[in-house]
């Protein structure tokens, strides 16, 4: 039975000597009133706790070394009122604020055609989240033919963490919110089994650290860093070049499916551990990526061009295969990103991007003979025999999908090393210019591999032709014939012979400076100058997110243009139809309409596409560039400095 009081001597020390009230003693006293009183204060206490606001239960404990924030620095705390949500530029941490939100916001001010199209490609987002919510949740992505799911990359629900950013940049707040409590109970210890360490950096590592930068909600810090921590013994090897895959059980590391690391896969982490570095002050997260740059910077190149094999037990190339493709892409975007991001600290970084991309435009930048089209290809050579090619192997001619980030790449180290864009003038003016025309005519290759098909999307690998087309004359046919012999020539020389002639035209060869790009140009030439290696467009982003920076550096409204047709494709073709297709769906051949898909739905096209897409469109710039950088997972982080302490504990600077 409970009591029906209790003595001055057993309360608290602050209610001491303030006896109850004589009447309600009396009340209490008697039991046919006390029972009544006591619901009635009790269905009070809940109502009151139910007109509070809800928040997630965070289902972990403290990890090593206190609380799970133990060491951080916050953005805010008490006396940092959060202010409402709206969608504005991105000029530092904003604040996620209590539920109830009001519905998604608008883009300020009054409706524009371009805003108009941004809220389609929010839409295509709801919808596409909503499927994977509803039929795959917290799996990792949606199979969208069979209304099912799959774990395929960990079991974590990759395709919700991977779009917190977009949520919360769409003004998808309730959304959002409602994520948060899945990744509070996230548990990476429980997971005994391998996951790969490239892929778990950027999607999961990069996406908790974007939603936490832009919404300041401390769980996802407690989490990136947990997982930070899980990922770190993949870089303990004797070079300090991770291994595929790690335990985050039990710490275990293994090799994957390469006995070699892909440069790509070592040198596309340093974005993410390097901020959280920052943010926790866990000087293990820098020294180990910094190791890797470190031997990057001093290992041997082909006029800054870097192997895509490297040896992890020395530290040492083990191919001359040279590419910006599946193997090597994003390492080339790290070296500029981590600079900047950095605010521009590390200038070892720098150098070894100006480098690189020289390189790359000398070494592996083609043209085809017909129409021209500017392309970035891969080269080849023995390990035994002397490489052609000046010292990078024989062309293959292919161009990858993947490539397509280039343009931007490009785009943004003009803007930002350049002179003419108010950069820092890093580069020449030779070098400035011939990187801006490279990644106009490379971005217009991209999209017009989209513009050529009969679907309007782009095919994931290309041949480029190299051989001259001959007319129906020439050739004695009806078809289109080539000669037989072809005729390679590096961009970069065309591009040099230009120059001396004294810039004829105004543009170089193989350079488009405007103009949009009609639908089915290749066809009706009679000739693509291309032809299909992969027939899939697989809801890739690399064409859009350059066709993105290629618009916020130029401020050419054809690269949106050029964009909006990609988008309106893939509404007429990655949406499957026909009983039991939901979401979206990669499409199997470009060439090929009316149906044909795959079932899958990668977390990428949430991530990145649609992300790119919806900024595209936009028409206030969200996320300034000078002031937030994208991982290579579409996801951004704030530029940032580093304090004195850091830069003296971190050697930050001793290498410039």
């Amino acid at each position: 039975m409970l009591p029906t009081h209790r003595s001055d001597d057993r309360l608290p020390h602050r209610a001491r000597g303030t006896p109850l009230p004589h009447a309600l003693k009396h009340l209490l006293a008697r039991p046919s009133l006390r029972w009544p009183l006591l619901g009635i204060a009790l269905i009070s206490c809940f109502w009151l706790l139910s007109s509070l606001p809800r928040f997630p239960r965070f289902g972990f404990g403290p990890g090593p070394g206190g609380g799970p924030l133990s060491g951080f620095r916050h953005h805010g705390g008490p006396g940092h009122p959060r202010p409402p949500i709206d969608i504005r530029p991105l000029d530092g941490p904003a604040y996620l604020e209590p539920r109830p939100k009001p519905p998604p916001a608008r883009l300020a001010g009054a409706p524009t055609l371009w805003s108009a199209r941004a809220d389609k490609v929010r839409d295509a987002f709801v919808h596409a989240y909503g499927e994977y919510e509803k039929y795959a949740l917290p799996a990792d992505e949606l199979l969208p033919l069979s209304k099912g799911s799959v774990n395929n990359f960990n079991g974590w629900a990759v395709s919700m963490v991977d779009a917190l950013d977009t949520m919360w940049l769409m003004g998808l707040h309730d959304t959002f919110a409602d994520s948060i409590a899945v990744v509070a109970n996230i548990s990476y210890a429980s997971h005994n089994d391998f996951i790969p360490f490239f892929e778990t950096v950027i999607r999961y590592l990069g996406g908790l650290l974007s939603a936490y930068a832009l919404s300041g909600e401390p769980i996802l810090l407690s989490r990136a860093d947990e997982l930070g921590r899980a990922l770190l013994p993949a870089l303990n090897t004797t070079s300090g070049l991770p291994l595929f895959a790690v335990n985050p059980a039990t710490g275990e590391t293994k090799k994957g499916w390469n006995i070699n690391v892909l440069w790509a896969e070592a040198t596309s982490c340093q974005m993410e551990y390097k901020y959280l570095a920052h943010l926790t002050g866990r000087r293990e997260y820098y020294d180990k990526v910094e190791n890797v740059m470190k031997l990057m910077a001093d290992a041997p190149t082909v006029d800054g061009l870097f192997a895509a094999h490297w040896d992890v037990a020395t530290g040492k190339p083990a191919s001359k295969q040279y590419t910006v493709g599946a193997y090597a892409d994003s390492g080339y975007e790290y070296l500029l990103k981590q600079y900047l991001l950095s605010a521009r600290s590390e200038p070892a970084m720098r150098d070894l991007y100006i480098d690189a991309a020289n390189g790359i435009l000398t070494h592996l930048f083609y043209s085809t003979p017909n129409r021209g089209l500017v392309y970035v290809t891969d080269t080849v050579s023995s390990l035994s025999s002397p490489s052609g090619g000046g010292g990078a192997g024989a062309p293959t001619h292919r161009l990858e999908h993947l490539s397509c980030f280039l343009p931007g790449l490009l785009a943004l180290g003009v803007q930002t090393l350049g002179s003419a864009g108010g950069g820092e003038g890093a580069l020449s003016a030779y070098e400035e210019e011939m990187h801006m025309w490279a990644a106009k005519g490379l971005a217009y290759t991209c999209a017009a591999s989209y513009g050529d098909t009969a679907t309007g999307l782009g095919p994931d690998e290309l041949r480029m032709e190299q051989r001259v087309l001959l007319s129906p004359g020439e050739s004695g046919g009806q078809q289109p014939e080539y000669e037989t012999r072809a005729r390679p020539e590096h961009w970069a020389r065309k591009y040099d012979r230009w120059v001396e002639q004294g810039r004829p035209g105004g543009v170089p060869p193989g350079t488009y400076a405007g103009g949009f790009l009609e639908g089915g140009e290749g066809r009706a030439s009679g000739a693509r100058d291309w032809t299909v290696l992969k027939s899939a467009y697989l809801l890739r982003p690399e064409t859009v997110e350059s066709l993105y920076v290629m618009w916020r550096v130029t401020g050419d409204a054809v690269w949106r243009e050029r964009g909006w047709a990609i988008f309106e494709a893939i509404e007429r073709g990655a949406v499957p139809t026909g009983p039991g297709g939901v979401g979206y769906a990669s499409v199997r051949d470009v060439d090929v309409g009316g149906g044909g898909w795959k079932n899958e739905m990668p977390s990428f096209f949430l991530a990145e596409t649609l992300k790119y897409l919806f900024l595209l469109f936009t028409d206030e710039e969200l996320v300034p560039l000078e002031r937030w950088v994208f991982n290579t997972e579409a996801h951004p982080l704030p530029v940032f400095e580093w304090s004195e302490w850091e830069r003296e504990a971190y050697g930050i600077g001793r290498r410039a």
